[in-house]
């Protein structure tokens, strides 16, 4: 990426998205392209695809994604996995067909198995079963590795799957019903 690249942040406002727009800025990378969720629906594919063909990003981060914890999990199963796949497909089908250079996407430690040697290594992935309390989350955030690797397979198209540990700081969820235990 140059310092004039068009960047697409993709949950900009969000905990980890918000550090990726903080170090982007900070490293002098200003044309960055963000919308909040009111003015772009990421789990429509049309208002994606109208905001590709619009701003033509050359990279996108995806750290947008339905995320919460133990009991939103619990309570929202369908939310969960659905929304996460459509987030998934919609920003990464249309950063390929609108030709972005290179696209990052986030996972999440909970796509390992629940019972997982620790320290957990990249190859334990789909080698046991999930923890319960995350499913649904989880099988989204795998479909959307699994996705990636298809992309760059068939393609060659430059999209790469990063998971992060267990996060906590500035622009988190500290909602009591929805959070995750360290917010909490």
């Amino acid at each position: 990426m140059d310092k004039h690249s068009r960047i697409y942040v993709a949950g900009h406002r969000g905990l980890v998205g918000s550090a990726i727009c903080r170090r982007l800025c900070s490293a002098g990378y200003l044309n960055l392209l963000v919308r909040d969720r009111a003015r772009l629906d990421l789990t429509n594919q049309a208002s994606v695809d109208a905001f590709f063909t619009a701003e033509k990003p050359e990279y996108v981060f995806v750290a947008a994604a339905k995320v919460g914890g133990i009991l939103a999990n619990a309570t929202y199963p369908v939310e969960f996995l659905r929304d996460n796949l459509a987030i998934e497909l919609n920003v990464m089908d249309a950063s390929y067909r609108h030709g972005v250079k290179k696209l990052e996407s986030l996972g999440s430690s909970c796509i390992y198995p629940r019972l997982a040697p620790q320290p957990i290594r990249e190859e334990y992935l789909l080698t046991g079963p999930l923890e319960p309390t995350n499913e649904w989350y989880a099988v989204a955030k795998i479909a959307g590795i699994k996705l990636a690797q298809a992309y760059r397979q068939q393609y060659g198209f430059r999209a790469i799957s990063l998971m992060p540990t267990n996060l906590y700081g500035p622009e988190d969820n500290f909602d009591l019903q929805s959070s995750h235990v360290l917010p909490a």
